[in-house]
C-alpha cells in the first residue's frame, strides 16, 4: 500500500474509533467521555438547532441533557461517508438511530473534524440534524 493510502486509512480508521466513542458515550450517558472528544474551541448546533461556542458551553449542555436523556441507551453511529478537506480536516457524515420498541428516531449529523498534533482528531465544527419521519 502507497504511504499516503496507509496514512489516509489509519485516519478513516481514527475517525470512526472517535464516532465509535460518541455511539459509547451516548449509550452510557456518560458526559465525561463525550467532552473528551471536543476541541476546546468547538461550534456544536444541536438537533434543536441551539448554538453551542465553545467547550465550556457543549459542557454545560451535555451535563444538563445527557444525564437525562429519555431514550434507553440503545442509539447507534455510522460514519457514511469522510471528505477530507485537507489533510488534517475531515467532513464526516454520519447516521444516528435511536432505537426503542415503541419507535425509533434518526439523525444525520456532519461533523468536522480536526487532526491535532499529537495525532488525535477531536470534533471542531458539528451540526446535529434530525431527520424527518415519512
Amino acid at each position: 500500500m502507497h504511504t499516503d493510502s496507509a496514512a489516509r486509512a489509519a485516519d478513516i480508521e481514527a475517525i470512526k474509533q472517535v464516532v465509535a466513542v460518541v455511539e459509547h458515550s451516548q449509550q452510557h450517558k456518560d458526559p465525561d467521555e463525550f467532552l473528551a472528544l471536543f476541541h476546546p474551541d468547538a461550534v456544536w448546533t444541536t438537533a434543536g438547532g441551539k448554538v453551542l461556542i465553545g467547550l465550556d458551553a457543549i459542557s454545560e449542555f451535555t451535563r444538563q441533557v445527557l444525564p437525562a436523556a429519555d431514550w434507553d441507551g440503545k442509539v447507534t453511529y455510522e460514519v457514511l461517508h469522510v471528505l477530507f478537506i485537507r489533510p488534517d480536516v475531515a467532513a464526516v457524515k454520519v447516521r444516528q438511530l435511536y432505537l426503542s420498541p415503541d419507535a425509533g428516531s434518526e439523525g444525520a449529523p456532519l461533523y468536522v473534524m480536526s487532526r491535532q498534533d499529537d495525532g488525535r482528531w477531536l470534533l471542531t465544527a458539528c451540526q446535529n440534524t434530525a431527520v424527518a419521519a415519512g
